[in-house]
């Protein structure tokens, strides 16, 4: 197909795999990083920890709640990191921008370590006028919103799109009309750009039929991760960053229904207003819905917690608020994560969820 699909990163990413663990000339994997593999995997399992970037990633292991353990292990350029948040031994790593980048990682993570569950968390744009910047938003469930299927011009939402009756795409979803958006034309005005339809991502899931497509659009994170998020409503965050700079509102912990990610910074009001509206969606990101696609696949439990930078075009038309509170809302992202964790691990240990 023309647009991206997970097919052929799964695909990229299998091929790669062959090469890794071939033990050839040549070949990505060292035996030794194979057999430093092995012995890591034997004291685990772990939970992973994904992570976006450097200014999300450095805070965490900085952190006097974060102990590393002295073995990093190097793969198709990503960094395996090991320690351990109050009881429980995590594995990090950072993606990179992008959701091709947070999903070739995650595939990794989950292939060569033993994991017992995936956390994924950073910053992210506001879609919801109901929360603030600095908030940390956890959603139920997550969308990949930028497959598309962009219809022809002169088509309109009772024509089949392309492909349609073969299965490859469907106007369940919905679609967005560009003439809609359209300035300074008289009334009735039309756009050439027509209209794009959503689409649910093609998934291949390890105990389904192989070459047996299913689709996914609204990707649930894990019921009783979910559960152990709700304690974190009374969580302290960061409000200010400096002695004269504070936000208005003190932070808050929120579990919300829906988040989206795509490959694409939202600074746009149109936009902002638009995907709320049709999906109710609180944070916007480029990488939460790869990690869960990539989980869903695996059938790994996962939970995306994002703290919102900005208002994704939705505030003062002169510049964007994540170059003030950039890292404000990482360090609450961080707050947020490691909270969770020592949560989860209490919980395992034989402790109950209590509100924090």
């Amino acid at each position: 197909m023309a647009s991206f699909s997970y097919i052929g990163l799964l695909g990229l990413i299998f091929m790669i795999f062959g090469l890794i663990m071939e033990g050839t000339n040549g070949a990505i994997m060292s035996k030794k990083t194979q057999n430093l593999i092995n012995k890591i995997n034997n004291k685990g399992p772990y939970l992973g920890v994904v992570i976006p970037n450097l200014f999300e990633q450095n805070p965490l292991l900085n952190s006097p709640d974060y102990t590393a353990i002295d073995v990093v292990i190097d793969i198709s350029g990503r960094r395996f990191r090991f320690g351990k948040i109050g009881d429980q031994k995590v594995v990090s790593v950072m993606t990179g921008l992008g959701m091709i980048n947070a999903g070739i990682t995650t595939q990794l993570l989950l292939s060569f370590f033993n994991v017992e569950g995936v956390v994924h968390y950073g910053i992210a744009g506001n879609a919801n006028p109901s929360l603030n910047i600095g908030d940390v938003a956890i959603p139920q469930y997550w969308a990949h919103t930028a497959l598309w299927n962009w219809q022809r011009y002169g088509q309109g939402a009772e024509n089949e799109l392309a492909l349609e009756a073969n299965g490859d795409y469907t106007r369940e979803v919905g679609y967005l009309k560009f003439a809609d958006y359209a300035v300074n034309v008289s009334k009735g005005g039309d756009n050439v750009l027509n209209n794009i339809w959503y689409q649910p991502e093609e998934v291949f899931p390890i105990d389904g039929t192989p070459e047996q497509r299913e689709h996914a659009f609204w990707i649930p994170v894990d019921p009783y991760y979910y559960y152990v998020a709700k304690s974190l409503q009374n969580l302290e965050l960061e409000k200010c960053i400096n002695s004269t700079t504070c936000l208005s509102t003190t932070p808050k912990v929120y579990t919300v229904e829906r988040g989206t990610s795509a490959s694409i910074y939202l600074d746009n009001a149109a936009y902002r207003s638009f995907i709320y509206d049709k999906f109710k969606v609180s944070p916007v990101d480029m990488e939460s819905a790869a990690v869960a696609l990539i989980s869903l696949q695996q059938r790994v439990p996962y939970i995306a917690i994002r703290a919102l930078s900005d208002l994704a075009g939705g505030g003062s038309a002169d510049s964007n608020e994540a170059d003030i509170f950039i890292n404000l809302a990482a360090d609450n992202s961080i707050i947020a994560v490691l909270a969770f964790i020592k949560q989860l691990s209490a919980f395992k240990n034989g402790g109950g969820v209590n509100s924090m």
